[in-house]
C-alpha cells in the first residue's frame, strides 16, 4: 500500500489494474513509487549515473508502450525491474561499440570510485544486478527469482560467485593493498 499525491491511498493491486489499462496517472504513480529505486538499480549495473537516468526513462517509456503485456495480479515492481535490466543490458552492448566515454566527475554524489568501477567491470551485468539487489536493496532471493525468472537457488549460487569475483577484483586494488600494508605493519 502507498499514498498518492493529494493524500489518497492506493494499493498495489489497484495500481497494477490501472497501469494495465493504460492509465497515464497510474504511470505517474509508478514513476513516483519505483523511479528512485530503479535509478539506483540501473546506476549500479551501468556504473554511470547519467546512463542510469536514461535507462530508467527508457524503462518507463517501454512500460507504458507495452502496458497491455503486463498482467494484473503479477508484480508490477518485478516487471519494471525486468524491463530495467534488459534496458541496461542493451545500453551496455551499445557502450561496447563506442570507442570513447568521458571520465566520471568525482564531485558527483553518485560517483563510483575508480577501484570499485574496475572491480564491478569484471562482473557481468547480471552479476552486478544481483550484487546490487542483494547488498544495496536487500532483496530476498525469492524476490529476485520473480524479477529474473530463474530459481532462487540458481540466483543464490550466481550471487555467491559474483561476490567472490568482486572480492578478488577489489583485493588487487591500490586502496586494498594500502590497507593490507597498514595491517601488516601494525600486527
Amino acid at each position: 500500500m502507498f499514498f498518492q499525491e493529494g493524500g489518497g491511498r492506493m494499493d498495489a493491486r489497484t495500481l497494477e489494474e490501472r497501469f494495465a489499462a493504460g492509465s497515464e496517472q497510474a504511470l505517474a504513480d509508478a514513476i513516483a513509487l519505483y523511479g528512485q529505486p530503479l535509478l539506483r538499480y540501473c546506476h549500479h549495473i551501468l556504473c554511470d549515473y547519467h546512463e542510469a537516468q536514461d535507462a530508467v526513462q527508457t524503462t518507463f517509456i517501454k512500460a507504458y508502450d507495452h502496458h497491455k503485456r503486463f498482467r494484473p495480479g503479477t508484480s508490477l515492481s518485478a516487471w519494471l525491474y525486468r524491463l530495467a535490466y534488459t534496458t541496461c543490458v542493451d545500453l551496455l552492448r551499445r557502450r561496447k561499440r563506442q570507442l570513447l566515454t568521458p571520465p566520471p566527475v568525482a564531485s558527483d554524489p553518485d560517483y563510483i570510485g575508480e577501484d570499485l568501477r574496475r572491480a564491478l567491470a569484471t562482473l557481468s551485468p547480471e552479476q552486478r544486478a544481483l550484487v546490487y539487489s542483494r547488498v544495496i536493496e536487500q532483496r530476498s532471493f525469492d524476490a529476485l527469482a520473480v524479477i529474473y525468472g530463474k530459481p532462487a537457488a540458481t540466483l543464490r549460487k550466481r550471487y555467491e560467485r559474483a561476490r567472490k569475483k568482486l572480492a578478488q577484483a577489489l583485493a588487487g586494488t591500490p586502496a586494498e593493498r594500502r590497507r593490507d600494508d597498514r595491517e601488516s605493519h601494525t600486527g
